[in-house]
């Protein structure tokens, strides 16, 4: 009897340990699957090892508060996005993804980082997921984890400059903002051109009254701090 074609064959099966690329084409699950083999949730460290597709996508739902599975491709997300252009992965591959619980790619991906966090993506989708929800959430797995991509390392740098300085002084001191994201962004990777590029900025800035060389703290900085803590589940 005569083998039958390859176009007749039933397609490949993708099981819990497996997944579905945002390619259509089946891929194994890394057993180094970010946070080098863990990522940090409210049960602590938890090794993806043990973790299946199922379990993987249920932990990107609970921390995006939305539901991936709603999700049917469409493409709306993508097609509005404005930065869709400069990202290696699409809005739709990167919820894709997280469908398959492919937490590895996602987290190294640049596009993660390219986001504006518009919400044009959240806006526009006919079944209510929030996709910049789930972009936010491996953002914060990529930076826990240090699976940054090395051409937006300074892009972490400066949000957690940005942060950190909200945090200490409810309010934006500019100043000190910049001069701790280029202090850590040389020491990161050392570049004077870089380290200097804004100040030829500083005059004109200065002239228009936009550089406050002093900026005050707001009075009731106990709020701000229950307010971040809140958020890093400190509360």
């Amino acid at each position: 009897m005569p083998r039958p074609s390859s176009a007749a064959r039933p397609p490949e099966r993708v099981d819990d340990d497996r997944s579905l690329g945002v390619d259509g084409r089946v891929r194994s699950a890394s057993t180094d699957d970010g946070c080098n083999g863990g990522i940090s949730g409210e049960a602590g460290i938890v090794s993806t090892d043990l973790l299946g597709r199922r379990a993987r996508t249920a932990m990107i739902d609970e921390m995006a508060h939305t539901r991936v599975a709603d999700c049917y491709q469409c493409g709306k997300c993508t097609a509005g996005c404005p930065v869709a252009e400069v990202m290696d992965l699409m809005p739709n591959q990167l919820v894709r993804l997280a469908q398959t619980g492919d937490l590895d790619r996602a987290t190294n991906s640049v596009a993660i980082w390219r986001c504006v966090a518009c919400q044009t993506c959240s806006e526009r989708c006919p079944k209510n997921v929030d996709v910049a929800g789930v972009l936010d959430t491996f953002r914060q797995m990529s930076a826990e984890c240090g699976d940054v991509a090395d051409e937006v390392r300074r892009t972490v740098i400066f949000q957690r400059a940005f942060l950190r300085n909200i945090r200490r002084n409810g309010r934006l001191n500019e100043l000190q903002l910049i001069g701790r994201f280029k202090a850590e962004g040389f020491v990161d990777h050392p570049s004077v051109p870089w380290l200097m590029r804004e100040a030829a900025l500083a005059p004109a800035t200065a002239r228009r009254g936009k550089l406050h060389l002093k900026s005050g703290r707001v009075q009731d900085r106990a709020v701000v701090k229950r307010i971040f803590d809140r958020c890093a589940g400190e509360d």
